[in-house]
């Protein structure tokens, strides 16, 4: 037989579930009971890989610290990857026993909830331990609890040797009618390898920044986000030039993260998306401020004035520019 231990507490020396847990696996141990105790708080990286370490295990306890209210982030996280990523076949076979250990009120609460959340997954839950701790030493040298726990656990050994039958639940019901798993027909396999997946970090890191990338593209396909073209064809449209005028002006775009190069060599000018080092004249401005300077609705200065436009470089070519161009 084997028994794993889900521990979701902060692991504090204090914490009076850990000795609850330590107690009952002493007497696991004496059973001959194989047991794996998992702390929460030293795989939070990796706990959407947890759930595959319920195969080959008979039992599960499911341990929590209430120091304030519900069942802590590290359990619920836990949990959630079991809705998402484990085998819930496998599951159902799993006998579950909820340690709730509470500094403060509402342990009960918190043992249904786990007891709940078992029965969801299709599990077999049992009633569980739940205390209220107000002093960890007397209630650890207290010799009529140390009883009740290796009581309990023993209850929790025989329930998994005589593979008890639970009644039937309302959650079942409410689990078939109202709650939907992944929306992906995943074989249990499957599932635990994307469970892997979205536990490493530069693989989910790498995968937002590839969807990004063919978002773009996939706008610059449809027509979409092309609006610099448009910037570009009236600012070639609306050049006057200047005598003896040899400038570069670079325009960034801020919430396009990129920009607009307008290269002047006397009557030429040329216009492009891109880049470059050296510019006389060097603005930073939203593609919203850009657009109303090319409508003519407002002016390059009067953007610079209201703030709405910051540059740096030769002030004087910048003054010009509205003389250069005239939209």
């Amino acid at each position: 037989m084997r028994v794993n231990i889900y521990y979701g507490g902060r692991g504090l020396i204090d914490d009076p579930t850990i000795f609850v847990i330590e107690k009952m696996t002493k007497v696991l141990e004496e059973l001959r009971v194989t047991v794996e105790r998992h702390n929460l708080y030293e795989e939070k990286n990796s706990i959407a890989v947890l759930p595959k370490t319920l195969k080959d295990s008979d039992g599960v306890i499911l341990a929590v610290s209430l120091e304030w209210f519900g069942i802590g982030g590290f359990m619920q996280q836990f949990l959630d990857s079991c809705w998402l990523y484990g085998d819930k076949e496998l599951i159902s076979h799993i006998y579950m026993f909820p340690v709730v250990m509470a500094t403060t009120y509402g342990e009960r609460e918190a043992q249904y909830s786990l007891i709940r959340a078992w029965e969801m997954l299709g599990g077999v839950p049992s009633e569980g331990l739940c205390a209220y701790v107000d002093d960890h030493v007397e209630f650890e040298t207290n010799a009529d609890y140390n009883l009740m726990i290796e009581k309990k656990t023993e209850n929790f050994y025989r329930a998994i040797s005589r593979k008890s039958v639970a009644l039937p639940s309302s959650n079942v019901q409410i689990k078939k009618s109202v709650l939907r798993g992944s929306t992906l027909s995943l074989t249990p396999q499957e599932s635990e390898q994307l469970s892997e997946y979205v536990s490493n970090d530069n693989y989910v890191r790498q995968q937002k920044e590839d969807i990004e990338e063919l978002a773009n593209l996939f706008k610059g396909m449809m027509g979409e986000g092309n609006d610099s073209d448009e910037y570009i064809s009236k600012i070639v449209d609306n050049f006057y030039p200047m005598d003896n005028l040899d400038h570069i002006f670079r325009l960034d775009l801020t919430d396009k993260e990129s920009s607009i190069v307008i290269d002047i060599k006397g009557d030429e000018i040329e216009c492009y998306e891109g880049t470059v080092e050296k510019a006389e004249v060097t603005a930073k401005l939203a593609s919203s401020v850009l657009a109303d300077i090319v409508s003519g609705t407002k002016s390059f200065q009067g953007a610079f004035m209201s703030g709405e436009l910051s540059a740096q470089g030769n002030f004087a070519m910048l003054r010009n520019f509205d003389t250069i161009f005239r939209f």
